[in-house]
C-alpha cells in the first residue's frame, strides 16, 4: 500500500514537471535587432544646418550608412518573436532616415514603421526636397523581414 502511494506521488510529480516544461517551451522569446536614436536626440538635428559629421556626433553613425554613395543615414530597429520550434516572426520594424543634400547638409529626417506589412510614415520633418532615394529605403524595409540568421552560421 505504501509503494502504491509512493508510485502515485512520483507519477504526479513527473506529470506536473513534464507539463511545466511543455508549457515553458511555448513561452515566446523576443529578440531585438538594430538601433534607433531616442527622439530627444533626433530633435537636436537642425535641418539645413547640421552635417554628416554633426549628426554622427549627435546620434551616432548607423550600421547601414554608406551603403550607397552620398546616401543618407538609415537607423533600423526590429523585434522578432519565436515560440518553441517555430520560425521567428518579425513583430515590429522601424527606420529613421536622415537625408543629406549634395553638400552633406541635413535636408530631411523621417521615421517609418511597418504596419500590417505596409510601410507607414510615423514622423516626418519635410523640407523643400523629400528623401531622394526612397527606392533604397523601401528596399531596405522589404528585405529586413527576409533575414535568416542561420545563413550566417550562427
Amino acid at each position: 500500500m505504501r509503494n502504491d502511494r509512493h508510485a502515485k506521488k512520483t507519477l504526479l510529480i513527473v506529470t506536473l514537471l513534464s507539463a511545466g516544461l511543455a508549457l515553458g517551451a511555448c513561452t515566446p522569446q523576443y529578440k531585438n535587432h538594430g538601433y534607433i536614436p531616442p527622439q530627444e536626440d533626433l530633435d537636436k538635428i537642425a535641418i539645413g544646418r547640421d552635417t554628416r559629421d554633426t549628426v554622427a556626433q549627435t546620434v551616432g553613425v548607423p550600421v547601414s550608412g554608406g551603403l550607397l554613395t552620398n546616401s543618407g543615414y538609415y537607423y533600423v530597429r526590429s523585434r522578432h518573436r519565436a515560440i518553441g520550434f517555430m520560425a521567428p516572426i518579425e513583430t515590429q520594424r522601424e527606420v529613421v532616415a536622415v537625408s543629406f543634400d549634395a553638400n552633406g547638409v541635413v535636408n530631411n529626417v523621417e521615421r517609418f514603421g511597418l504596419e500590417r506589412g505596409k510601410v507607414v510614415t510615423i514622423d516626418r520633418r519635410v523640407t523643400s526636397s523629400p528623401i531622394s532615394d526612397k527606392s533604397f529605403l523601401r528596399q531596405l524595409l522589404g528585405n529586413l523581414g527576409r533575414f535568416n540568421p542561420a545563413a550566417f552560421g550562427g
